[in-house]
């Protein structure tokens, strides 16, 4: 197995002998790796490799039947969803889960509701404070619809959306959480070519906030020309990590997963890829 190096950066995320069984099958097995802040950290590997149990993992939906996990240093293993989402962490999800017949702008506003601070007796009773978050609950949604391209959007009913928008609606949806680490679990999937390159430049806008994201995606293009780190998952076990154009040349990556005709197209597409910023 190819050596997992440290990393040099703080880490926003750590990962520490983390495992899950389910009955006799392995679906991880003692993923060890930290993650810094502030960088695009893909995860790729077959199918089957664990990578979305990991996602179910560290985003509370699942509980590691062995090791910790530390987000911005807390151990949240085990946490319920909602309070790690408070805690600074959000997620898309491979399909697309929507309201439908919600507006887009709403759709937004649901995903703010862990920062929204007024009781039940006040939404209720319609008290002004109240209606004061409200307004400003609407203004901080229209301007990551802005943000991510959708602002002449807000009013469409979100099930009339193309499927590339509505996975950026999905997106929209959890920055309005104001994640400081945001999981995207194979954004790209069903996307065709120029819809894949506008998501790529939106993640890359995103890491720019001072948001971390951690990408699972099989669009190896998409993954070599935005990611700073690369983790590979091979039966549920980490089997290489490095930068892109180490994980791309990488011998027992190419073997698992890659496929020698990729690397050999790849060898022209990415001549320039130890050059790319950030890297």
């Amino acid at each position: 197995m190819t050596a997992i190096t440290p990393q040099a950066a703080e880490p926003i995320l750590e990962l520490d002998g983390l495992g899950v069984q389910f009955g006799g099958v392995v679906a991880l097995r003692d993923i060890t790796y930290q993650v810094p802040g502030g960088i695009i950290q893909s995860i790729i590997g077959p199918n089957g490799a664990g990578k979305t149990t990991l996602f179910n993992c560290i985003s509370g939906l699942l509980a590691p039947g062995t090791g910790s996990i530390r987000f911005r240093r807390q151990r949240i293993a085990g946490w319920a969803p909602h309070r790690i989402a408070a805690l600074g962490l959000s997620r898309t999800f491979q399909q697309v889960a929507l309201f439908a017949h919600m507006s887009v702008l709403e759709n937004v506003m649901v995903g703010r509701h862990p920062r929204s601070r007024s009781g039940f007796l006040a939404t209720g009773l319609r008290l002004p404070g109240m209606r004061r978050e409200e307004r400003e609950l609407r203004e901080r949604a229209r301007s990551i619809l802005d943000f991510v391209g959708l602002g002449d959007l807000a009013a469409a009913a979100a099930g009339t959306l193309p499927l590339g928008q509505q996975k950026i609606l999905e997106i929209a949806r959890a920055l309005a959480t104001e994640p400081r680490l945001l999981l995207l679990d194979e954004p790209a999937g069903g996307l065709n070519t120029r819809e894949t390159e506008q998501l790529g430049e939106l993640i890359q806008r995103i890491r720019g906030r001072d948001t971390t994201v951690i990408l699972v995606e099989h669009d190896m293009n998409l993954v070599m020309d935005i990611s700073d780190r690369i983790l590979v998952l091979y039966f549920g076990h980490p089997l290489a990590s490095g930068t892109p154009s180490a994980i791309k040349d990488n011998p027992e990556v190419i073997q698992a997963y890659l496929g020698d005709d990729w690397a050999e197209s790849s060898a022209a597409s990415y001549t320039s890829l130890d050059n790319h910023p950030g890297r």
